[in-house]
């Protein structure tokens, strides 16, 4: 077997290799040895960074988990439920909003794959009860928090699903506020 050098970004060129290869030829059908391959390097470095081939696809999700429940904490005193989920959402778009490309690749592997569906779901259920928990120790009551965490995962659904499809030059932040901002209308209907 080859010696393969040290190259830096190694996470990154094994995520670039398994999307290429999630996109040709879907993600059942691609082996964690063929990303390595790919990248140039081995299924063993592949392993120091990703507990599965899945982790490629949720690798950022604490990251955006803790982005968002920063903003959360940080919002003013006082704020009401929806503008700290507004704060939240905003953290969320900059955590989710920098690589559209790379975004709409991922969600079109997650679609072809009713486990990575699966995955999904349960990540933004996950989200949406970490958003009323910390609406819960901001002092918001029952079934208020619920329903401000759950409306704001909804809000992300929709805007990140808008600014996946839409041409142009949307922000997914714009796509954020946008969204919150039809459901005040939807809601005060």
């Amino acid at each position: 077997m080859p010696v393969v050098r040290w190259e830096p970004d190694a996470a990154g060129r094994l995520r670039a290799a398994a999307m290429e290869l999630y996109v040709e030829r879907g993600f059942e059908q691609t082996t964690v040895a063929e990303i390595a391959l790919r990248a140039g390097l081995t299924a063993r470095t592949f392993f120091r960074h990703f507990a599965d081939k899945r982790e490629v696809l949720f690798g950022g999700s604490a990251a955006l988990f803790d982005e968002v429940m920063r903003a959360v904490e940080q919002a003013p005193a006082g704020a009401a439920p929806m503008q700290v989920v507004a704060a939240a959402l905003d953290a969320a778009a900059g955590v989710l909003g920098q690589h559209q490309d790379y975004s709409r690749q991922r969600q079109s592997v997650i679609n072809a794959n009713p486990e990575l569906q699966e995955r999904e779901l349960i990540k933004l259920v996950s989200l949406a009860a970490a958003l009323a928990d910390g609406l819960r120790r901001r002092g918001v009551p029952e079934p208020d928090a619920s329903l401000a965490g759950e409306a704001g995962v909804v809000v992300l659904r929709v805007a990140f699903g808008r600014w996946l499809t839409e041409p142009g030059d949307l922000e997914l932040s714009q796509a954020m506020r946008e969204a919150l901002d039809r459901l005040a209308v939807v809601a005060a209907r």
